[in-house]
Parts: structure tokens; C-alpha cells; sequence
């Protein structure tokens, strides 16, 4: 049995859902699409695609139909996971973004958005590999509560409004953005009526003709075409070539459960490392929301991040492998540079050689999926392909123009990628068993929220409702430390006598993530079902039944 201390301690409008089968995402009409899925028969893939396509329409501020996907799915008795994020057009190279950008410090320069920031996109090719291996109801089905919603329109939410306002005065003047989003010369106003026929006519045809219509028919004519028009250099060739791919999941074995996250070109390895890191410390001994527990995490994830953002790119051009960063004797040495008394800023090792969303669904049949999609900064490059609503993500920027670096620019090359979906299993009998299905999106705070959510539940016991609510805290690239605003007072100024440089952002969107949790209530009683939180710091829902 669970034992959590059910009682929450933070202020928060959200309570957890009890429920058989549940689907967990930032916005309720996307959580009802998936729903609709299960009370038709469907499985908790089926669930969790139907839910994805309709949160492209009513958050296209974080994902769209450009964008990028990653999937773990528990089948009832394995983990599988999926890599459907989007490669470099074969012509892009640094040479290609000197020539068109210049240099700066004596790098290539790559811009943040446009077209030279799109990769191919990847969300439609992973909602495909999900449905060929473990959908059950018809793929034009999963489609149906997106299509409706795009043509009827909706009633937009006031999270959505605030970002989507933010993102004018950058994106307006991207190639295909104001058309799309902008159909009144402004962004929406909370609760306006917003429709999107393009959009529901690209979903209609991936319908009818299925997902590869996207890579190889008449939608991928209509990406290359206005590809060709703005003079950028993806092509149909990119498109057709492309195929999301299945992989092993890694994890780390972390107070008697495994963290399971999926291996690079993402960061998901970084919340491994820290996790193995504070393994080595008495965590539940120190007061969970006191200063010395929460600068033992800061620590953890600042040495995490130094070796991923050394080594971590497309696993083909990587130094070192994930096994020889998760190494128990090298994270074991990583620990003992933390000081207990004084923040330090921390050079990467060297290990022995050799605005996204998430959502999750669970079935009560035992299937349990987390996944996650995204157009990364916002609506992406802000390039929108004419009457299709296929807004491009802007990945590319995360390429390195050093050609030093194992991250650095190639055609057909994956970059360092930050979103990241994660998994938790328990040894019982000699066998993996599924515990709970979770992810917190929200570019680098991604294994942050993952490393302290954890440690959360596990070392503390907290709920996974108060785990999700609780104040957090943020490292940044440069290693200063952002604080959400409702971090205890005498917290934050222990931290910064220890010599954390803080800041205190109140900007729940994005820079403290987003989570949502599904917790299995006893594995050996499968009528108990699930416990699922959902993050108020977005419009989300838990939704079951």
C-alpha cells in the first residue's frame, strides 16, 4: 500500500484524483479528448494521442503539429521509449550559418527563430509509431476531438492568453504567424472564441490518410513549397526521410525505486545524475523545505548540469556514453565536491571513457504512458505554413556552432534536446512493476522539477498533489539560482548566506514548469487504480473515471 501523508501543506486550488483510468494534462479540453478515448475502449495510447492532437489546438503556445515528441509507455509489463524529436535539414552545416548569419566571438551565429531555427518536425511521426505499436481504436478516431474542436472553435484560457501575448511583439512578423494567430491583428482575449480550419483540415487529412500524409503527400509538398518560397533549406527529401525511433530507456536506482528517463539527445540523464548524486546523502533526515535539504539539491542538479551540457547531443557524436555518466563511482566522487556550507560553481567531470507540455494516461488494464510535445520557445520559430496551422518548432537554436563540440551542426543530426518524459518503477519479486507515470515540462526546469518532485515523494513522503504544488527553485545556465515567489523567506535568505546568487521570478508559465503526476495506488490490487495530480501553475486538468 501507498504511504503518503495525504495532507497538503502549500496553498493551492488543486486537489488529487482517484480514479481507474485517468488522463492528466496542462488543459481540460485536451484531458477530455483523451477520456473520450477510454470510455470508447481505447487503451491509455490511444488516450494519450487523442489528447496530444487536441492540445495542439488549445495550447499552441507550448506544442503544435511542427513540433517534437518523447514517449515512455508501460505495456503492463515493460517499460518501451520514444524518440520522435526532429533532425537537421540535410543542407544545414556551420558553414551554411556563417554564410547566412556571420560570426560572433568567432562561432557561426544561428538565429532563435525563423525558418534556420526549424527542425523537421517529429510530433506527428511519434503519434504514429505510438498508434502502430500499442493503439487499439482507429487512428482517424484519436483525431476526431482535435478536428472538433479546431473547427468549432474554443474559448481560449487566461494561462494560454497571458503567453500568447507575450509572444506578439517577437513572432508577428514571421513568415505565416499573424495569419494564424494574429486573425484580429492581436492575440485573443481570455475566454474569446478562437477557430482554426487550417489546422483542422491538416488533422483531418493525417485522418484520412494517415500520419505519413504529413512526410510524404500532400502536407509535406505544402511545408517544402513554402520552405522554398522564404529561400530556407528544408526539403521533401528531409521530411520522407524521416522516422521517430524507438529506445532502451536509462534509469538509476534511487531510494529503492528506478527513475527511468529516456537516453540522450536529451537532458533527461541530467535529473539521473543528481538523483545518484543526493543518494549519497541522508536526505530525509534534514527538514524537506529547509535550507541545507534544498542546497543539497541545488548542488546536485549544478554538477548535473555541468556534465550534460558538456557532453549531452545526438547520441552518434557523444564523448561518453550515458553508462559512463551514471557510473555509482563517479557520481559517488561528483558528491563529494558539494559542500554543505557554501555553494561552489562546478566545471564538468570527466567520466571513465569507454512554452511544452506533458501529459500522462494510465488505463486500468495496467498501461501507463508519459508523454511529452513541444514547440519549444513558445510557438516555436513562429513560422506558420500557410492554411495548414503547422506551427515549426524552433529546435535548431540549441545546436552548437563550435565544431568542437559534440552538439555542434550537422544535416540529419538530432540537437540537445530539453524536453523529457519520466517513469518510476520498484523491484517486486524480482521484477519490474509500474509506479508512476510523470513529467514537468518547461525547457530547463524539466529535471529540476523531476529531481525535486522526487525527493519530494520519495525521501519525504509527500503526496504527489503537494509534491507537484510545493515552491521550487531553478538553476539557471549561468548557475544563478531563480526562486519561485513562494519560497519560504527565512529559506531564501539561508540560501543566500550560504552564497546561492537568487533571484525571486514570479512566472509560473514556464520558469518553475508544469507537471503532472499518476501515481499506481498498490501494485498488487489493481481495483485501488491511481492517485494523478495536475499542476496549477497552468490551466490543466486530472481527468477519470
Amino acid at each position: 500500500m501507498t504511504r503518503f501523508d495525504w495532507q497538503n501543506p502549500y496553498p493551492t486550488p488543486r486537489v488529487p484524483v482517484f480514479a481507474r483510468n485517468i488522463v492528466s494534462t496542462s488543459h481540460p479540453l485536451a484531458a477530455q479528448a483523451g477520456l473520450r478515448m477510454l470510455w470508447k475502449g481505447g487503451n491509455a495510447v490511444d488516450a494519450a494521442i487523442a489528447a496530444a492532437a487536441a492540445i495542439t489546438v488549445v495550447e499552441p503556445v507550448s506544442c503544435g503539429l511542427g513540433g517534437d515528441a518523447f514517449a515512455i509507455v508501460w505495456d503492463g509489463s515493460r517499460l518501451h521509449g520514444l524518440n520522435a524529436s526532429g533532425t537537421a535539414p540535410a543542407a544545414w552545416n556551420v558553414d551554411y550559418f556563417r554564410k547566412r548569419y556571420g560570426e560572433e566571438n568567432g562561432l557561426a551565429k544561428n538565429p532563435l527563430r525563423g525558418w534556420d531555427a526549424a527542425t523537421v518536425p517529429g510530433v506527428i511521426a511519434g503519434w504514429e509509431a505510438l498508434h502502430a505499436k500499442f493503439g487499439s481504436l482507429p487512428f482517424a478516431d484519436l483525431m476526431a476531438p482535435a478536428i472538433e474542436i479546431a473547427e468549432r472553435g474554443h474559448a481560449v484560457a487566461s494561462i494560454v492568453t497571458r503567453k500568447w501575448k507575450a509572444a506578439i511583439p517577437e513572432l508577428q512578423n514571421q513568415p505565416g504567424f499573424a495569419a494564424t494567430f494574429m486573425p484580429h491583428g492581436r492575440a485573443p482575449e481570455v475566454s474569446e472564441r478562437v477557430c482554426f480550419p487550417g489546422h483542422a483540415a491538416t488533422l483531418r487529412l493525417i485522418a484520412e490518410q494517415g500520419p505519413r500524409a504529413f512526410y510524404e503527400g500532400e502536407i509535406a509538398e505544402r511545408i517544402a513549397a513554402f520552405s522554398r518560397e522564404c529561400g530556407a533549406a528544408m526539403s521533401q527529401d528531409d521530411l520522407r526521410n524521416y522516422r521517430a525511433d524507438w529506445v532502451e530507456p536509462i534509469g538509476k536506482a534511487y531510494r529503492g525505486y528506478t527513475v527511468h528517463e529516456i537516453p540522450p539527445n536529451g537532458q533527461g540523464i541530467a535529473a539521473l545524475i543528481a538523483l545518484g548524486i543526493l543518494e549519497q546523502f541522508d536526505m530525509a533526515s534534514l527538514p524537506l523545505d529547509g535550507a541545507r535539504a534544498q542546497h543539497l539539491q541545488i548542488e546536485a542538479m549544478k554538477l548535473a548540469f555541468a556534465d550534460v551540457y558538456r557532453y549531452v547531443a545526438d547520441p552518434r557524436s557523444m564523448d561518453v556514453t550515458p553508462e559512463q555518466m551514471l557510473d555509482d563511482a563517479y557520481l559517488k566522487s561528483r558528491a563529494k565536491l558539494i559542500d554543505p556550507k557554501r555553494a561552489t560553481h562546478f566545471d564538468f567531470g570527466m567520466p571513465r571513457s569507454g512554452g511544452t507540455i506533458y501529459m500522462s494516461a494510465v488505463d486500468e488494464r495496467g498501461m501507463m504512458v508519459s508523454f511529452i510535445q513541444s514547440n519549444y520557445m513558445g510557438f516555436g520559430s513562429g513560422v506558420v505554413v500557410p492554411g495548414t496551422g503547422i506551427a515549426l518548432q524552433n529546435r535548431g537554436c540549441a545546436f552548437s556552432m563550435d565544431p568542437a563540440s559534440p552538439n555542434v551542426v550537422a544535416g540529419g543530426k538530432r540537437p540537445f534536446h530539453t524536453i523529457i518524459p519520466a517513469f518510476l518503477t520498484q523491484q517486486v519479486d524480482g521484477r519490474q512493476e509500474a509506479v508512476m507515470s510523470f513529467g514537468v515540462m518547461g525547457g530547463d526546469m524539466q529535471p529540476q522539477g523531476h529531481l525535486q518532485t522526487v525527493v519530494r515523494m520519495l525521501d519525504y513522503g509527500q503526496q504527489p498533489q503537494a509534491a507537484c504544488d510545493a515552491p521550487r527553485w531553478k538553476v539557471n545556465r549561468d548557475f544563478t539560482v531563480d526562486l519561485e515567489s513562494t519560497f519560504n523567506p527565512d529559506t531564501t535568505r539561508a540560501l543566500q548566506d550560504l552564497g546561492h546568487k537568487i533571484k525571486s521570478i514570479d512566472d509560473p508559465y514556464m520558469d518553475f514548469g508544469s507537471g503532472q503526476f499518476i501515481w499506481k495506488l498498490d501494485r498488487n490490487d489493481s481495483e485501488r487504480g491511481y492517485v494523478a495530480a495536475s499542476d496549477s501553475r497552468r490551466d490543466g486538468l486530472a481527468a477519470g473515471f
